[in-house]
């Protein structure tokens, strides 16, 4: 048998990392002893422990112990990382670590030096001078680039469920992470306080939002919920903004008129003639300034000078002019907004949830709302595991989010 001791410190009591963590070492065939246990006395304090691992050969111990590093296990005593030089420009070394959108650190020189940002599926590449290390995507590695390898030296902290509580019961009812029959209201009126904390801290509320937005008729409560500052930064697509400007010009939505359903006369032409108008005036802000177009979101994001990043896909038409089609450089884009984003709210778009969900920090307070309870577990498989899933139409979630905040469509 070969041996290790590790650590776990942290909240690992009421976000099950600690059985979590014995459970693995049994499943690997492994043995262990609890040598020292100190559990929190308040939900603030964090509680430690410190275990003796026995597994019968190394390649397997190592297994092991990246597993464990996942749920913040940390090997004692402490060694600086594994650093590695990268062999060419967007290739990293065999066995690069990984990061993860959790709290982490990397040891060097002696000391724990925390990973900034938090994001994910990223290579963490190490400054010349050993002080700081950063997320990298694998397209922006350069040749030379010191980047951490294998599990050594590399700590995460685990990540707490919502609202800091471990399931009172392994067997409950309504337990799915979203389902259309558990009710809505209190995850909006703790999503409205949230947001209403971050305002106080100065913090930011991000919003990612979907075309069915428009479809449901939501426009208007989207466009008062920025006219009265609870909108920080808006990310989107094409679609979005595309249908949004078309109800402003036509009262349509992809030729349906929202105000009775009907169907316009040749209104499936409508998006496209909105995307014409604002190419012709050259950007939405042009658009608005001109009072071509006079309400809706992206009237109310101009106006209030809130940023906003449009993202393209393959099946964009037109697109709008403001819409970015590199993806990459859409990407730097909406990463180059999210310093200070405490509270994100994701309504209605798989596409652009995930792409920001693995930009964002597990730290930060997520909320996805879909009428499809499918869209919104596929965020959180995706590694969003912050997120607080609401199952329910565009429209009617941003009417309930508009009421507990205190406001009008119409203000």
């Amino acid at each position: 048998m070969v041996h290790e001791e590790i650590e776990l410190k942290g909240h690992v009591i009421d976000s099950l990392t600690l059985s979590k963590v014995l459970d693995a070492i049994i499943q690997s065939g492994g043995t262990y002893e609890i040598r020292e246990f100190r559990i929190g006395k308040t939900r603030a304090e964090p509680s430690y422990a410190r275990l003796w691992v026995s597994v019968e050969d190394r390649a397997s111990l190592d297994r092991l112990l990246k597993e464990l590093g996942h749920y913040g296990a940390r090997e004692l005593p402490a060694r600086d990382a594994d650093l590695r030089p990268t062999p060419a420009a967007g290739v990293a070394p065999d066995d690069f670590a990984v990061s993860t959108n959790l709290p982490t650190e990397i040891r060097l020189k002696g000391r724990w030096v925390p990973l900034v940002p938090e994001e994910m599926d990223r290579a963490i590449v190490v400054s010349r001078d050993l002080g700081s290390a950063r997320p990298v995507p694998l397209y922006l590695l350069r040749k030379g680039d010191l980047v951490a390898c294998g599990r050594r030296g590399i700590r995460v902290a685990p990540l707490r469920q919502p609202g800091g509580e471990a399931p009172r019961d392994p067997f409950v009812f309504m337990s799915a992470s979203a389902s259309a029959e558990r009710p809505a209201r209190h995850a909006i009126r703790t999503l409205a306080d949230a947001m209403k904390a971050a305002r106080r801290r100065k913090g930011k509320s991000l919003f990612v939002a979907g075309p069915a937005i428009v479809h449901s008729g939501g426009s208007e409560i989207l466009a008062a919920l920025i006219r009265a500052g609870w909108v920080s930064v808006l990310f989107a697509g094409n679609a979005l903004a595309t249908h949004d400007i078309e109800n402003s010009l036509y009262g349509t939505s992809l030729g349906m008129c929202l105000a009775d359903g009907a169907r316009a006369p040749h209104g499936h032409a409508h998006h496209l003639r909105a995307i014409n108008a604002i190419r012709k005036a050259g950007s939405i802000a042009e658009a608005v300034k001109r009072r071509i177009v006079k309400s809706g979101i992206m009237h109310a994001l101009v106006t209030k000078r809130v940023p906003f990043v449009l993202a393209g896909s393959i099946r964009d038409d037109g697109p709008l002019p403001d819409v970015i089609a590199d993806v990459r450089l859409a990407q730097e884009a909406m990463r180059a907004h999210l310093a200070g984003v405490e509270v994100a709210v994701m309504v209605a778009t798989a596409l652009h949830a995930v792409a920001t969900g693995n930009l964002l920090s597990a730290r930060v307070y997520t909320v996805a709302v879909d009428i499809d309870a499918a869209r919104v577990t596929e965020l959180i498989d995706r590694g969003t595991a912050q997120a607080v899933g609401i199952v329910m139409d565009a429209a009617s979630f941003l009417a309930a989010l508009a009421r507990s905040l205190g406001i009008r469509a119409g203000s």
